[in-house]
């Protein structure tokens, strides 16, 4: 049970960090706080939108989904479901892929590190890692 509330808490503060960014993307916050790195190069990069949407925005929907599911995961209702804990150990793995794809563009394309999108993608690493234990723990532990 503990990594089931560990995964909806990282995804919750991932969703935080991904709606700090979207609101800098959709204009609501002027300049990004960054003390470390060149975020506004990264966030303004081509690579910052995903179809129309800011990249943040497809963040903050899955960690909403994750969090979501990570929590009804916890209800005694769903408590001993395996389909809860698969989905959101596949969700976690996409995000994971994802995410790992962004750090690469950050790197070797962007030439520029965002510590906002660093600090997302080790909340998604951890989140991957909180997910597959609770899929291999019972919710009763």
């Amino acid at each position: 049970m503990r990594a089931r509330q560990a995964t909806a808490l990282l995804a919750l503060a991932g969703a935080f960090v991904a709606l700090y960014l979207t609101l800098y993307k959709v204009g609501v916050i002027g300049t990004l706080s960054c003390s470390i790195g060149e975020c506004e190069t990264v966030n303004t990069s081509r690579f910052a939108l995903l179809g129309n949407l800011p990249v943040a925005a497809w963040g903050l929907g899955s960690y909403l989904v994750l969090f979501t599911l990570a929590t009804l995961s916890q209800m005694p209702r769903f408590a001993e479901s395996t389909a809860l804990p698969r989905a959101i150990a596949a969700l976690a793995t996409w995000n994971l892929l994802f995410s790992g794809y962004l750090t690469y563009l950050e790197l070797f394309v962007i030439h520029a590190i965002c510590i906002w999108c660093v600090t997302s993608a080790c909340i998604t690493v951890l989140a991957f890692v909180t997910s597959m234990i609770a899929m291999r723990t019972p919710a009763t532990a």
